[in-house]
């Protein structure tokens, strides 16, 4: 299993590498890590198992992360209490995003970043992405709110992209009135 460990921090330089495409059919690697990836994310969530496996509570992971700088992200969304939706987004691309924009009232975290971040991330609130499934067949996700905020702050990683590189450290909460909060 996956362990908090595993998880590179944001100083790792792998993090912030440039990302390959995935090539299909998946090596033995990624068929296997994915299935872990998800996995960890679902202990996370669930309190008994987090504290048990003494696992920092998150929605996403991208396999940069990992060390594995190819271009798949993994999220396992709780849309109701003990009910979740696991997604699988390999070679992802953003096709449409809404104009309205919207931030995580909580701010936002990171599996990679170790440390507590003050500040708001801009984000669409609506996206549509398409991306592949572990069997290479093609896939639409239309997401809103929360979802779509996991999705964009994802792809970011694969863009080598961090959240915290969208906080103006000048102004954390630059233009707040401009956007929704969730």
């Amino acid at each position: 299993m996956l362990v908090t460990k595993d998880i590179l921090d944001e100083k790792d330089p792998r993090v912030r590498a440039k990302n390959v495409p995935v090539t299909f059919p998946l090596n033995e690697t990624n068929k296997k890590i994915i299935p872990e990836m998800l996995k960890h994310l679902r202990y996370s969530q669930i309190e008994k198992l987090a504290k048990k496996y003494k696992l920092r509570p998150g929605m996403g992971l991208a396999a940069p992360q990992l060390g594995i700088n190819e271009r798949f992200f993994v999220v396992c969304y709780e849309r109701d209490k003990g009910k979740f939706e696991d997604y699988i987004l390999i070679n992802p691309k953003i096709i449409s995003e809404s104009e309205e924009m919207i931030y995580a009232g909580e701010g936002e975290g990171c599996l990679s970043v170790n440390r507590e971040v003050d500040g708001i991330v801009p984000r669409h609130a609506r996206i549509t992405i398409e991306a592949y499934d572990m069997d290479g067949n093609i896939q639409r996700f239309r997401a809103r709110e929360d979802l779509a905020i996991a999705f964009q702050h994802e792809y970011d990683h694969l863009e080598g992209i961090l959240f915290i590189d969208h906080i103006d450290p000048k102004d954390p909460y630059k233009n707040a009135d401009n956007m929704r909060e969730i």
